[in-house]
């Protein structure tokens, strides 16, 4: 069941899908319309699942499902992700590749790998203060407190 992202609970779990490129425009309202076909017909067995999602920066996919209601099981996570490698090849874009990172440069997202996020640590091009995407977050609290943060404040800061 297809609701407003805004009305799910802090608790709601959290995936997110950060995309190796923006989408365009064009493709933007194409994966909007089909994140929510596939919410609308997603199930835990044989119940439908409350869930929304939102797509940040043009790039990152959310998805979040409620689940003081129906629980995910191993099957609705596997259609989640088989629905996600289904947009990679539609786009011939990376959503699934959880070895790369995302970070503010200005009002630019940047996407590197993480041994070129660590390299330039090193280097000093980043530091403690970049703004980073902590996709590791698991429910909507987390994601909208501690997704956007400074290095420091994430994982990354073993790096700085």
């Amino acid at each position: 069941m297809l609701v407003e992202f805004s009305t799910l609970p802090d608790e709601a779990r959290v995936w997110i899908y950060q995309a190796s490129r923006s989408f365009s425009p064009e493709e933007l309202s194409e994966v909007k319309m089909l994140l929510n076909e596939f919410i609308e017909g997603w199930t835990a067995h044989g119940s439908d699942l409350r869930a929304g999602c939102e797509i940040r920066y043009n790039r990152f996919i959310v998805l979040a499902l409620d689940q003081t209601i129906t629980a995910a099981s191993g099957c609705s996570i596997d259609a989640s992700v088989s629905f996600i490698q289904q947009l990679e090849k539609k786009y011939n874009i990376t959503l699934l590749d959880k070895m790369n990172v995302s970070y503010k440069q200005g009002d630019f997202v940047a996407y590197k790998p993480l041994s070129d996020f660590r390299k330039m640590a090193k280097q000093k091009a980043v530091s403690k203060n970049t703004i980073v995407f902590n996709n590791l977050v698991t429910n909507k609290y987390e994601y909208e407190n501690n997704w956007e943060v400074p290095a420091s404040d994430s994982w990354h800061a073993r790096f700085m």
